[in-house]
């Protein structure tokens, strides 16, 4: 498989999990809490990258610079994740306070870094799972699909050189 090929895979599944995120909000009436927002946002970021790097095809070490935002990008997204799914472990009386104040609120208000910084600190609603999906919840999947997601980026940045064809036991 070429590079290009597996970056535009990575795009194709980014895009299906997007979907997904989209349709579970708008036909499920799942609407997403801040930190699944951001995760959203690192979804939509590793797409990009991927996206880039599959039209640019760089050679040399231009694969490197998209692995390296891809792993930035997508162990951000694992960090909100992993949080995320902390937070949905936490005893009902161990779970922070929300503060009351909507992402966009705070998002006008103090700008994106103290907001991120804010519903980092405390988010009590992003405590309430409901949606499960084989036991477990939307944020542990993402946290999955983000780490599969970002393996899969790197090996297909780093090891394919387009020289040789590579197959699933030579990555292993």
């Amino acid at each position: 498989m070429s590079r290009r090929l597996a970056n535009f895979l990575t795009f194709g599944v980014c895009a299906g999990l997007m979907g997904y995120a989209l349709y579970s909000e708008h036909v499920l009436g799942l609407y997403p809490c801040p930190l699944c927002i951001f995760q959203r946002m690192a979804v939509i970021g590793l797409g990009l990258i991927a996206l880039i790097a599959a039209l640019h095809n760089p050679e040399g070490g231009g694969r490197y610079v998209y692995a390296g935002l891809g792993a930035v990008i997508g162990g951000l997204g694992m960090a909100v994740a992993g949080r995320h799914v902390w937070l949905q472990s936490l005893p009902a009386d161990q779970v922070p306070s929300c503060g009351g104040a909507s992402l966009e609120y705070l998002m006008e208000t103090v700008g994106f870094l103290n907001a991120l910084s804010e519903v980092l600190t405390a988010s009590g609603e992003c405590a309430e799972v409901t949606w499960r999906f084989l036991s477990l919840s939307m944020p542990m999947w993402v946290l999955i699909a983000l780490a599969g997601l970002v393996t899969w980026f790197l090996v297909s940045n780093v090891r394919f050189d387009g020289s040789r064809r590579y197959s699933f036991a030579v990555l292993a």
